[in-house]
């Protein structure tokens, strides 16, 4: 068997209110992120206090976890595009070094 090779990239993970899933996934869609994974009712503590995981009235009243992992020159584009809903609404992003072993995916 060949020795798997890892290759250099970005994994993002947002976290927004549900309402701005669309907003997020269509960023991700017109830099051409070959996927993303929706994680649905996020719970957790941050800045403003905890935050519920559950439904309160439909899936847009609780925070989503969006992650995609994309190689470096896709991540100025998804910053750039971020910022507006960073600038108007809570929400929180972060950007960590992975490696893959199937460039070609992503």
């Amino acid at each position: 068997m060949d020795r798997l090779t890892l290759h250099p990239m970005k994994e993002i993970k947002i976290i927004v209110q549900g309402e701005h899933q669309y907003f997020v996934t269509e960023l991700l869609d017109r830099v051409k992120a070959s996927g993303y994974t929706i994680f649905n009712n996020v719970s957790g503590k941050g800045h403003h206090g905890f935050h519920e995981g559950h439904l309160m009235f439909n899936d847009t009243s609780s925070q989503v976890m969006i992650l995609t992992v994309v190689p470096e020159e896709k991540l100025e584009p998804i910053l750039a595009g971020l910022t507006p809903l960073f600038n108007k609404h809570s929400g929180v992003m972060f950007v960590l070094d992975v490696a893959v072993s199937r460039r070609e995916r992503f």
